[in-house]
């Protein structure tokens, strides 16, 4: 109920972000419904079944991170004084965290849930009422406790990772002015990214005469693409904050001025807080890059609409939270940057700072982008 409340009294911008989690949770689970109901339709082919419910974890998994990464710029969550003596400790402001997580992603799989039966035809009165019937298999029945348990896995997903990410640590300050230790996952990253590319090598070579299929129409897509994927994502995640951070350390090279040492001094301190969520916003580009490179021009057709549906939730989720990362670090220093304007700082270099940063990382990130696309289009080209 405390969460209900506070939903209902939140800034318009935060319930701008808590619907646009609602819409894609609607996404997932009309994905996840979809997937049901081929499996429904089509008993003889369970392989692809399970298929599909695999490439739908790419798009769950996108929503859980953007579900999370609102959760941590909630205003309603952040510990305030007074809160504790009515009972609104860090522990109780988590769980609030996780319930408001949940009743978002829950409103979007039931709104998924009334979608996908009035497409079916089980909804009249409506436009565009059975108007997928035959591709959503509407001539069996759909197992309600099935149905029920698909459009469950988000919320369930989604609200623990959001209580984990936000959980009460013990950890003592660091005095101010001491610089943070380095991110130590570079090595990791690039060791994964390489993995994952071998990994696409190994299963484009043993994929048959054609080129790697999409899960457009979800025919003979193999998994071990998808795994290999899945590595390079988890490797450009992992090096994003090393890369991120060591794009701060250049910024100080050679005699930096005002502009430049306070550019790269944010880099560095802002490096896991945005480098991760710039990774995976990279490794979505390049497997992007990749489908673009492999069925341009007349194989565009190989795309079918649960597979434009499921790209765009992934583009559109990775990107949300990096905005939304980039959101919680303007919020973070807030306190630094009210601190310089009163110590006479021009806006205009804060201004400047501010593009620097974003053109560093830009010239930095995109050829990785472009690069690790094209090393993934290579082997799976027929």
């Amino acid at each position: 109920m405390l969460a209900l409340r506070l939903v209902r009294g939140a800034h318009p911008l935060v319930l701008l972000r808590r619907l646009l989690v609602a819409a894609a949770a609607a996404g997932v689970g009309f994905l996840l419904l979809c997937t049901l109901g081929y499996a429904v339709g089509h008993p003889d082919r369970s392989a692809a079944a399970t298929l599909r419910l695999l490439w739908c974890l790419v798009p769950l998994a996108a929503t859980t991170h953007f579900a999370v990464a609102v959760a941590r710029t909630d205003p309603s969550t952040r510990p305030r004084p007074g809160l504790s003596a009515i009972g609104l400790g860090p522990a109780r402001l988590t769980a609030v965290a996780a319930a408001s997580t949940a009743v978002s992603c829950t409103l979007g799989s039931m709104v998924a849930l009334l979608f996908y039966l009035h497409l079916r035809g089980d909804i009249t009165g409506l436009p565009f009422d059975g108007a997928a019937a035959e591709l959503l298999a509407a001539h069996q029945p759909i197992p309600l406790a099935g149905a029920l348990t698909l459009l469950a896995i988000l919320p369930v997903v989604a609200s623990t990772a959001a209580g984990l990410a936000l959980r009460p640590r013990r950890t003592p300050p660091a005095p101010e002015g001491i610089e943070k230790v380095a991110p130590s996952g570079l090595p990791w990253g690039v060791a994964l990214l390489a993995m994952g590319l071998a990994v696409e090598t190994y299963a484009g070579e043993g994929g048959g005469d054609a080129a790697f299929p999409l899960p457009g129409r979800f025919d003979g897509s193999p998994g071990g693409v998808l795994a290999g994927w899945i590595l390079t994502a988890l490797g450009l995640a992992m090096a994003g904050p090393g890369i991120t951070h060591w794009c701060g350390r250049v910024l100080q090279a050679v005699r930096p001025g005002a502009i430049r040492l306070l550019a790269g001094r944010v880099l560095m301190d802002e490096a896991r807080r945005i480098g991760r969520p710039l990774g995976l916003v990279c490794a979505v580009a390049s497997g992007a890059l990749a489908a673009a490179t492999l069925y341009g021009g007349s194989q565009a057709g190989g795309f079918g609409p649960l597979t434009g549906l499921g790209a765009a939730l992934v583009m559109a989720c990775t990107t949300a939270t990096l905005l939304t990362a980039a959101l919680e670090s303007k919020q973070c220093r807030a306190h630094t940057t009210e601190a310089l304007v009163r110590l006479g700082a021009p806006p205009t270099a804060l201004r400047n700072a501010a593009l620097m940063r974003a053109g560093v990382l830009l010239a930095v990130f995109l050829p990785l982008t472009v690069l690790v696309g094209q090393l993934a289009a290579i082997p799976l080209k027929g």
